[in-house]
């Protein structure tokens, strides 16, 4: 669950980005997915994290 809500906040964190420099689709589309995929990363570790503190 924190993968995926990390996932899309990265997602949505991108499209802002781009959107504030100007960016066409395409880039659009890349630093979404550039995001989105730092911020998944971060989240699966973070859930790591968390299971092995609880655990």
């Amino acid at each position: 669950m924190i993968v995926l809500a990390s996932t899309i906040v990265g997602v949505i964190l991108g499209l802002t980005s781009a959107k504030r420099r100007n960016g066409n689709r395409l880039d659009l589309l890349q630093y979404a997915a550039g995001y989105g995929i730092a911020f998944a990363l971060l989240g699966v570790f973070l859930t790591l994290f968390l299971e092995r503190l609880a655990g």
